[in-house]
């Protein structure tokens, strides 16, 4: 029983100095895990809690657009921009107030929140996008240079059709006609190629801008 008490006893003593050399090593860990693990979990909630409120005031931008209330579309969305600038509503409600800018007439509006989301924004659709919209003002003002120069970056395919339509649009009012029609045929060719729904009806109006330039 004694041994058995000694034997006891070394391990308690062994046990004690590992915990000696090895505890506070120990602690730190267990005490930054447990940190990581809060912060984390309050990194996902403040995240969600952005998306959502962005997610909010997005709704706004949107019931604004459709009323056709350019103002109130403006200013929702310049909340968004202000205050959830790294989330996609942000992208998102400068898109849709730059349609509602350009329904009622306001092109200078409508150029400021695309060259937003190009210049700040993330997601390549959204930016492709805005790259299309703001070369079809850009072709209004007869700023022909600047229009083809925001169609040269090739798009995402679900776009192609449009840039190369858009593109032959800013060539032809440039008088650039053999250009024109190259560009039309791409579009003709990204249609067929993509078959997507509604892509007959702009096949034959892109293919009748062809033959009109045809003589």
């Amino acid at each position: 029983m004694a041994a058995f008490d000694l034997d006891e006893q070394e391990q308690i003593s062994e046990l004690k100095a590992w915990w000696t050399q090895y505890g506070k090593l120990i602690t730190t860990l267990a005490v930054a895990a447990a940190l990581a693990s809060v912060g984390w979990q309050g990194y996902q909630y403040y995240r969600n809690k952005q998306g959502a409120e962005a997610g909010a005031l997005y709704f706004v931008v949107q019931q604004a657009a459709q009323r056709g209330d350019a103002q109130k579309a403006r200013e929702a969305a310049g909340q968004v921009i202000e205050k959830y600038s790294g989330t996609v509503y942000a992208e998102m409600a400068a898109l849709t107030s730059a349609g509602a800018q350009m329904a009622a007439g306001d092109a200078k509006n409508a150029k400021l929140q695309l060259e937003w989301v190009l210049d700040k924004g993330s997601d390549p659709a959204l930016k492709d996008l805005a790259r299309l919209r703001l070369a079809s003002l850009l072709l209004d003002d007869g700023a022909y240079d600047e229009a083809l120069k925001r169609l040269e970056t090739a798009p995402g395919a679900a776009l192609k059709a449009r840039f190369e339509d858009l593109r032959g649009d800013v060539l032809a009012a440039a008088g650039k006609f053999p250009e024109a029609r190259s560009a039309y045929q791409a579009a003709i060719d990204a249609l067929a190629a993509d078959q997507a729904e509604g892509g007959d009806s702009l096949r034959e109006i892109v293919r009748v801008k062809q033959q009109a330039l045809e003589g």
